[in-house]
């Protein structure tokens, strides 16, 4: 068999630990055709090969992002973007400079502000009227789990007054009885979202609901259309798989649609939202999603929860008091009690289990939980996930290696690290606990599974830069250093995530018969200072043997 690609003279780290590096990769029919020596790959060029020099450049499996929000994100991409915006007066001239482009928008929404943004007071609605008044307008915090908006949006949204909501989900009240403009939480800022006419694509992670009445097909095309700028955005990066973090049915239904119509250019893993108020009969629409979702190219098989909110905010749960605050712990969204029971019925189905934990009890919970489940059920091949693991009691360290806990981490979040700011982060985090936030070298060493992601649009895609932050990440003040090594991180953001995702049989590895998923590296990654990674930039990315991102010349 000839190829229909081969990329050649290239430095090839295959992820396989048969065959750890090569010269060059041949692709045929969609699938990864033979790795090996120049001579042996560009043997196989046939008449219509394309073949491309590689230039001495890293090439790698297809990065795996082991934990996004591709339709947020690709929603988000319109939105006005405020990051390393602060002060009244920049503030103002952000939004009215878009204000003054969408005349028309019923709702000016705004992302990655900083809960710091007015010097580290809290943001208020009178701080929005001032900047624009008789518009809804909101932003969202950078970590997404905080909205605040305008007199005007909360006016329209039904909230001024506040509203009644689950556990962990608040609209602030204000000494007056009226909302000061802070939401926290999904469910309390999706009536403000939904003023822009995109609440349903935020249905899954606010309410774990699909859309009533279903959309129609000029709907649908509007929402496809935002999923291909996130896919468009992620190819540029060199992503051609994803575990997709705010899906339901209709993001399956979509994105099977943009399968058919050819234009999916990734492979994505959907979960079903458990929420706290659900019953257990509800996990029937999990069994259901991944009974009519199992191939190479979308899946479903696991169910999403959250245990807690974040630290910013002040609803991440702890183990101890947030400095300052005596008595101030935050609560779980899921009773430690009722969670061991969810997890042991998830499990018992033959679901994967991924719960976001950021506080340290929120953790525990989640361990608890999952080895309630092996208990009770027996001990199988679910690699049960924790997401996000910022803090976390030393005591529990081992037990993630212990019970086969895939650690899944973002190496963008830790404060400091990439965008997120040292404050308030570690303020509320407490020096005390520093050493504890954050962990990654010694869950690896404990023998946690370990996958990599961005949680974009939470922090930037960019796997390079994640990369960077990874490695060249300092330790906190009387904190060990954390970082891993390159090939550790590099192993997290292909082979590692692929395993963490079920997917070890389809991607995440350069071996003949598996996907032919590649990224070309804008240089040789293993020669360059940790602090040029994100420099190299992605040359190529070739997803099921297709070219969707080409930078070749750069």
């Amino acid at each position: 068999m000839k190829a229909d690609l081969i990329v050649t003279n290239a430095r090839v780290l295959t992820m396989d630990e048969a065959k750890p590096r090569a010269e060059a990769v041949a692709l045929a029919g969609g699938k990864i055709l033979a790795v090996g020596s120049r001579a042996e790959i560009e043997a196989l060029a046939g008449e219509g090969t394309r073949v491309i020099d590689g230039k001495g450049r890293t090439l790698l499996p297809g990065f795996v992002e082991s934990h996004l929000h591709l339709v947020m994100g690709g929603a988000e991409l319109a939105h006005l973007q405020l990051s390393g915006v602060y002060g009244a007066e920049a503030l103002s001239h952000a939004f009215r400079s878009y204000a003054a482009k969408h005349p028309d928008q019923p709702l000016l929404m705004a992302q990655g502000a900083d809960y710091g943004m007015f010097g580290g007071r809290p943001i208020t609605r009178h701080d929005l009227d001032a900047v624009i008044a008789d518009r809804p307008i909101a932003m969202t915090a950078y970590d997404h789990h905080t909205v605040w908006a305008n007199t005007a949006a909360l006016e329209a949204a039904g909230l001024l007054h506040g509203r009644d909501l689950p556990e962990g989900h608040v609209v602030v009240m204000g000494p007056d009885g009226l909302a000061t403009g802070e939401l926290q939480e999904f469910e309390a800022f999706a009536p403000v979202q939904d003023l822009g006419g995109e609440l349903r694509l935020y249905l899954a992670i606010a309410k774990g609901a699909e859309p009533d009445p279903w959309p129609s097909a000029a709907e649908r095309a509007i929402d496809k259309a935002k999923i291909a700028n996130g896919l468009a955005h992620c190819a540029a990066q060199g992503i051609t798989s994803m575990v997709n973090m705010d899906g339901n049915r209709y993001t399956l239904e979509l994105l099977r649609e943009m399968r058919d119509e050819g234009r999916l250019t990734a492979r994505v893993k959907v979960p079903f939202h458990f929420k706290p108020e659900m019953d257990l009969s509800e996990l029937d629409r999990a069994e259901a999603m991944t009974r009519d979702f199992d191939d190479e190219w979308l899946q479903s098989g696991f169910v999403k929860m959250f245990m807690d909110g974040v630290m910013d905010s002040g609803t991440a749960w702890r183990l101890d008091d947030y400095p300052g605050q005596p008595g101030h712990r935050s609560v779980p969204l899921f009773e430690p009690e009722r969670f061991k029971d969810i997890a042991t019925e998830i499990d018992r189905r033959g679901l994967q289990i991924a719960v976001h934990a950021i506080g340290d009890a929120a953790v525990r919970s989640t361990i608890d939980g999952y080895e309630a489940a092996q208990l009770r059920n027996g001990r199988s091949d679910r690699r049960n996930r924790i997401e996000h693991i910022e803090l976390i009691d030393r005591a529990d360290v081992p037990r993630l290696g212990q019970l086969g806990i895939v650690a899944s981490l973002q190496p963008s979040h830790p404060a400091g690290a990439m965008d997120f700011p040292l404050e308030p982060s570690i303020h509320k985090v407490g020096r005390s606990r520093w050493k504890d936030s954050f962990l990654v070298k010694s869950l690896v060493e404990a023998g946690a599974p370990l996958a990599y992601a961005s949680d974009w649009p939470v922090t930037d895609v960019s796997v390079l830069r994640n990369l960077k932050a990874a490695l060249t990440r300092k330790p906190y003040e009387g904190a060990d250093d954390e970082r891993v090594d390159l090939m550790t991180a590099l192993r997290a953001y292909t082979a590692g995530g692929a395993w963490a995702a079920h997917r070890e049989h389809v991607t995440g590895r350069l071996v003949p018969g598996l996907a032919g998923d590649l990224v070309l590296l804008g240089g040789n990654i293993e020669a360059v200072a940790p602090d040029e990674i994100d420099r190299l930039g992605i040359a190529l990315t070739v997803c099921g043997g297709r070219i969707t991102h080409e930078a070749l010349a750069a």
